[in-house]
């Protein structure tokens, strides 16, 4: 059984910074892509960044480019979502998933675990 558990999330003011983590257990962590999403009240679920299996490479959205930053830890089984600069609207419950491949995609059907989500709030 794969269990992936998200923490660092919380409430923060505009231009603050926060570091999500997302620890894995049940699977090769190394062997498989890790993504993270979020959800805002009201809207759908949104791709924010991705990064293959051993980390060298990753990929983020537009709306976070340059303030996002991703990693991995593979020794810990752990993969990072560094957040600087961070605006209202990031505000969004964040969520890690596994992904199906060692590469990565946009598209949520390509994960198949998620994390319980963690929460961001972003004051003005």
């Amino acid at each position: 059984q794969v269990q992936l558990v998200e923490s660092g999330g919380g409430l923060v003011q505009a231009g603050g910074s926060l570091r999500l983590s997302c620890a894995a257990s049940g699977r090769t962590f190394g062997s498989k892509a890790m993504g993270w999403f979020r959800q805002a009240p009201g809207k759908e679920r949104e791709f924010v960044a991705a990064i293959s299996g051993s980390g060298d490479s990753t990929y983020s959205a537009d709306s976070v480019k340059g303030r996002f930053t991703l990693s991995r830890d593979n020794a810990k089984n752990t993969v990072y979502l560094q957040m600087n600069s961070l605006k209202p609207e990031d505000t969004a419950v964040y969520y890690c998933a596994s992904g199906v491949a060692y590469y990565y995609t946009e598209k949520s059907s390509t994960y198949d675990y998620w994390g319980q989500g963690t929460q961001v709030t972003v004051s003005s």
